[in-house]
């Protein structure tokens, strides 16, 4: 059986900032401080992150406001599962509300965990860096 989770985090950035920050390959490493491939964002173009740890592939695009992609983690024995994205304006710059689905119901807050671990806090961070130069 599997489970969906919904989180959200507030960016110090506007929704393009941020979308930009997780499609373009020097930002994620950047910000995760993990190497991270892929090529121009495209529906169906592939990515790496965290040190190949994670591996996706794109589903759907829209230009600063979202973001679906199927994923795959080197340390699950599951998936590929999905991640939505969606980027949304507020007065502190962006909520990033993060879905994750078709993952395992025993592992959904694991996985929601390291998701937050290494990727969205360090997102949160880097952005909060660049607000104080």
């Amino acid at each position: 059986m599997t489970k969906v989770k919904t989180t959200k985090v507030i960016i110090p950035a506007s929704p393009q900032e941020v979308y930009d920050a997780y499609v373009d390959t020097k930002k994620r490493s950047e910000f995760t401080g993990h190497k991270a491939t892929g090529g121009k964002p495209a529906v169906g173009g592939k990515y790496t992150g965290i040190d190949e740890h994670i591996s996706g592939k794109y589903l759907e695009l829209e230009n600063g406001k979202r973001i679906v992609s199927e994923w795959k983690s080197i340390d699950y024995d599951y998936g590929p599962s999905k991640l939505e994205l969606c980027f949304n304006k507020v007065p502190e710059g962006t909520e990033l509300v993060i879905v994750l689905s078709d993952v395992p119901e025993d592992q959904i807050d694991e996985a929601a965990d390291a998701w937050k671990e290494y990727w969205w806090n360090p997102l949160k961070k880097y952005f909060s860096e660049q607000t104080k130069t």
